[in-house]
């Protein structure tokens, strides 16, 4: 499944291939890993596809603020299980007049049956995500007797509306992405691989399912009266994220956002259901043994994340996860 992208409306590039052209590996599971160099950026794929689902993984680093995508027509109908890992991103569809705003370690459900508009993306970080593409029709049949809100969901795919499950994103849990490091990990054969890549991708539709569910069930904090408020909310959010080497205090973070301190506090914990720094201390350490899992050495992640020291940041890992960085790693 490719989407057509350049820096142009005059020069455009197939990115991701066709979701039926992907080489047979097997007879139920056909991989392949891409890599491309263009002059707007550098990109790594890996696509799985399976009957009723097709995965992408991308790692790009633009080159450019600015891209422009036209549509494809070579894909089926399809629904997208949507994770922003890293970098942040936002696209502005003209077919629906919608802008779509992807931030790190975010996600939601997305349908969109075509996209013809411009994206900007930062070009200071590696911008990765991983997509869950559902057929329609598997789709549609998974929802019937879900949650309220992928109902909901499912009615509008159903009728063919641009929709998506939350209006606001919500945080990639710790279950999600070990759902994805899963997937991308695994080396059973073909026949208990095809069974294994469909069960987490149906687990991962339930964690998001019930994600949603559980935010719509929440009641508003008090602190947070209007549109305004929330979004100070999400933008301290994607500043402390953004700065998680050097975090900001509250008062700062506060002042950074337009938000008085009492609104911040009680904001966060009402929309994210976590303090502002427990918020933090868990996206770091969950962050962290992603880069370990990628090979980096302890010392370097410990460095890279703003630890005072490689036996804080031990402690601190032992302590959430039940075992320390260098076991881990083996």
């Amino acid at each position: 499944m490719g989407i057509n992208v350049g820096k142009n409306y005059g020069a455009w590039k197939n990115v991701g291939g066709s979701f039926d052209d992907l080489p047979v590996s097997g007879g139920l599971v056909r991989e392949r890993k891409e890599k491309h160099s263009f002059p707007f950026s550098d990109a790594e794929f890996v696509q799985i596809n399976i009957p009723g689902i097709y995965i992408v993984y991308g790692d790009i680093l633009f080159k450019q603020h600015q891209m422009y995508f036209k549509p494809t027509y070579d894909v089926p109908d399809m629904i997208k299980l949507r994770f922003t890992l890293s970098g942040n991103g936002t696209i502005f569809n003209e077919v629906n007049k919608q802008q779509y705003t992807f931030n790190a370690n975010q996600q939601n459900i997305i349908y969109m049956p075509e996209l013809d508009g411009t994206g900007q993306y930062d070009t200071g970080q590696s911008y990765r995500f991983f997509e869950v593409h559902f057929a329609k029709e598997k789709f549609l049949q998974l929802a019937e007797h879900s949650t309220k809100a992928l109902q909901v969901l499912a009615d509008h795919v159903d009728t063919g509306c641009y929709t998506q499950l939350g209006e606001h994103d919500l945080p990639i849990s710790w279950a999600m992405q070990h759902c994805i490091r899963d997937i991308l990990d695994c080396d059973y054969p073909e026949g208990l691989k095809h069974m294994f890549i469909e069960s987490k991708c149906i687990e991962l539709l339930v964690l998001q399912a019930e994600a949603f569910e559980r935010a719509n069930k929440q009641k508003e904090p008090a602190a947070l009266h209007s549109a305004y408020d929330r979004d100070c909310i999400y933008h301290a959010r994607d500043y402390l994220i953004a700065n998680i080497h050097q975090p900001p205090s509250v008062a700062e973070l506060a002042k950074v956002c337009g938000i008085n301190e009492f609104k911040l506090k009680q904001g966060f914990k009402g929309l994210f259901d976590n303090s502002i720094f427990g918020y933090l201390s868990d996206y770091r350490l969950n962050h962290a043994k992603e880069l370990l899992l990628e090979g980096l050495s302890i010392k370097s992640v410990a460095f890279m994340l703003g630890y005072s020291s490689v036996q804080h940041f031990s402690n601190a890992f032992r302590k959430k996860f039940g075992l320390t960085p260098g076991k881990l790693k083996g």
